[in-house]
């Protein structure tokens, strides 16, 4: 299920969606990262690094670039932003010189590789046992599974925040019933503290990755498309 191609409607529809909402010449590019068990740490962030390092020579200006995920995939481009931090002085470029993108775009970012969440049954479908169990095989023997690079939200240093963050903040959009809630809102409320600019939308009883859902679920074009309408509005506002 986690391929690009699984992907390929959704990221169709959003390009549709960013024409309508005034971009002429819109892109989106689709990393297809190695998945577990195939692989752990550090394979995954290296894709991630390899990938956006490739967009920014596309783009040749990381002020046009915008970063995504839904779930694993927001995880991944959390780990990608502190690792960029990690080095990064007082320009924002970090050691190596690449420069941070000009927006994060979260949708029910796997915040927190194991926490103490509790399941909601016959809400979300995802489980606590199943998360461990992945978040275990993602940190494999390299790093510890509490480290920030592999899972953000133990990430408690506001500089390494505040060095990681695009220049135009977060816009993370989740669901009230999903069992990643509680960590999403603990991150939303630590980036918030730190001043780094966050807004978010947490959707009414909506699932883990709703937006995405949406378009495959959903019988009306109004209810597909509600949450690649409100994402590519806040784009189109924050990077215009």
């Amino acid at each position: 299920m986690g391929s690009a191609f699984f992907y390929l409607e959704f990221l169709m529809t959003w390009l549709s969606v960013l024409v309508c909402s005034g971009y002429s010449n819109p892109a989106i590019f689709a990393l297809e990262y190695t998945l577990v068990p195939d692989a752990s740490y550090p394979t995954q962030i290296n894709e991630a690094v390899a990938g956006y390092e490739h967009v920014l020579k596309v783009a040749q200006d990381p002020s046009i670039v915008c970063v995504s995920g839904d779930s694993a995939g927001g995880m991944l481009v959390l780990s990608l932003l502190l690792h960029l931090g990690k080095r990064a002085g007082g320009d924002g470029e970090q050691e190596g010189g690449i420069e941070k993108p000009a927006m994060a775009m979260l949708i029910s970012p796997w915040v927190t590789l194991l926490s103490e969440k509790k399941d909601s049954p016959g809400r979300d479908y995802l489980s606590v046992g199943q998360l461990n169990r992945y978040g275990r095989l993602l940190a494999g023997e390299m790093i510890s599974a509490t480290d920030p690079l592999i899972s953000p939200g133990c990430c408690h240093d506001v500089e390494w925040w505040r060095r990681a963050s695009p220049s135009n903040g977060y816009f993370i959009t989740y669901g009230e019933d999903e069992i990643l809630a509680p960590d999403i809102d603990e991150l939303i409320r630590r980036l918030g503290q730190a001043g780094i600019a966050v807004q978010s939308e947490k959707e009414a009883g909506g699932i883990h990755a709703w937006p995405v859902a949406s378009v495959f679920l959903s019988t009306s074009e109004e209810e597909r498309l509600m949450g690649l309408r409100t994402m590519s509005s806040e784009i189109r506002r924050r990077m215009a």
